[in-house]
């Protein structure tokens, strides 16, 4: 797998996590799914994600 695909494997996760746990033990975990709703938004407009930045220091490969 490349570094996009991680992206959108991990994006996905945190989203399942985080709103299975805010229904299961409580609904402050619905803000960490609304931060991940905002980072993936500022990034197509910014051109930068957090996430991206770390996987590159772990030498995750692009498909460029």
């Amino acid at each position: 797998m490349y570094m996009e695909d991680y992206i959108r494997v991990i994006a996905g996760f945190f989203i399942l996590l985080s709103t299975a746990l805010g229904y299961w033990y409580s609904p402050y975990w619905f803000l960490f799914t609304a931060f991940v709703g905002v980072n993936l938004i500022q990034s197509a407009f910014t051109k930068w994600c957090l996430m991206e930045t770390l996987l590159k220091k772990l030498k995750v490969p692009t498909r460029s």
